[in-house]
C-alpha cells in the first residue's frame, strides 16, 4: 500500500530523526524504507475520509459530525443535517476544553478520543486539516468527509437554520 504524500512526509522526517537521508550520492530515494513504520500509522486518502453515502450511514450510528466551516457560511448556506459547528480556528482549543464548557458551548457533549468524529467543511480542505489536528491531540477515531458540503448539497438539500 502507497501512503499519502502527508505519510510520506512523516515517514522522511522519522528517517531524518533516524540519522538516515532521503538524500544520498544517488539523489533522492523515491520511498524511505530505512524506518520501520508500522503499518497502522500510516493513512491512506481511502481510511481517513468518508463518502457521502459513508456519512450517511455513519449519521445512522452514533458519530460525531462536526462541520469547520466559519459560521457565516453555515448562515449563508446551511448546513448537513445533525451537524455541529465548531470553526477551524476554533477547534484546537475546542477539542481541549472541560467537557461542561464544550456541552454549554457547543450545545453537544465532548467527544471523547477514542469516539467516531467526522470533520467536514465546503470542499475538503479545512476537514483534511481539522483531521490533521485532532489526530495530533490523541483522537484516535477521526474521519473527514472530502466531498465536504458541496457534494452533500449536490444529493440533499442542506437544512437552514
Amino acid at each position: 500500500m502507497a501512503a499519502c504524500g502527508w505519510c510520506r512526509g512523516r515517514a522522511a522526517r522519522a528517517l531524518r530523526t533516524a540519522g538516515g537521508s532521503l538524500w544520498g550520492p544517488w539523489g533522492a530515494v523515491p520511498e524511505p524504507r530505512a524506518v520501520s513504520v508500522p503499518s497502522s500509522s500510516l493513512c491512506s486518502e481511502r481510511e481517513s475520509s468518508v463518502s457521502y453515502q459513508e456519512l450517511k450511514d455513519l449519521k445512522k450510528a452514533n458519530v460525531l459530525h462536526i462541520d469547520v466551516r466559519e459560521r457565516w457560511e453555515i448562515d449563508r448556506d446551511g448546513k448537513i443535517p445533525a451537524s455541529i459547528n465548531i470553526p477551524l480556528n476554533e477547534l484546537v482549543e475546542a477539542l481541549q476544553m472541560n467537557p461542561a464548557d464544550f456541552k454549554e458551548q457547543y450545545n453537544q457533549k465532548m467527544p471523547a478520543k477514542s469516539d467516531h468524529v467526522v470533520f467536514s467543511c465546503f470542499a475538503g480542505t479545512r476537514s483534511k486539516q481539522a483531521l490533521s489536528f485532532a489526530t495530533s491531540l490523541g483522537f484516535s477515531r477521526v474521519q473527514h468527509y472530502a466531498g465536504g458540503f458541496e457534494d452533500w448539497a449536490k444529493h440533499e438539500s442542506p437544512q437552514k437554520k
